[in-house]
């Protein structure tokens, strides 16, 4: 049987109001204190690493991404307050620059940090991949962002902070 034309724009009206009170319903039970310990994206609190980095939360302690000005990452583990604390067990790999050509960079403790033992590819927005391990018989832990290195017009850093 074919549908007549007032009979199809009712039944999208229908499947529409259904829709939008779906919508409603759930923003009304949205409640930001059920979602705590979790990432809430752009509304989520950046914590300042001590060197101006990138501060990855997925890991206690924090871990601070911070590229030095001869391209190596350097990472220093930081509190809830940003602060530099002492480096435990933690192993870290990094793999970013050209998808195609990707580098992976191994890490070496310097004091309480961890240098990579060569220098991150060139470019202004590459993507990254931050594996870290808490201790050597951990599960990694994975974080992923993309490092803008433009100027941050907000503040002193760099966008990727």
């Amino acid at each position: 049987m074919k549908m007549k034309p007032y009979q199809k724009i009712a039944a999208l009206a229908a499947v529409f109001s259904l829709g939008l009170v779906g919508s409603i319903y759930a923003e009304d039970k949205h409640d930001h204190g059920d979602h705590d310990g979790h990432d809430h994206g752009k509304h989520a609190k950046k914590i300042a690493g001590p060197n101006g980095g990138r501060v990855l939360t997925g890991v206690e302690p924090h871990l601070e991404f911070f590229l030095t000005k001869d391209r190596k990452v350097k990472i220093t583990a930081v509190d809830d307050d940003g602060k530099a604390v002492e480096l435990g067990e933690q192993s870290v790999t990094v793999t970013g620059g050209s998808r195609s050509n990707p580098t992976r960079l191994t890490f070496t403790k310097d004091g309480n940090s961890l240098i990579s033992d060569k220098a991150f590819p060139e470019g202004k927005m590459l993507p990254v991949i931050v594996q870290i391990k808490a201790k050597p018989d951990a599960k990694s832990v994975v974080e992923r962002f993309v490092l803008n290195l433009s100027d941050c017009p907000g503040c002193k850093y760099l966008e990727y902070a």
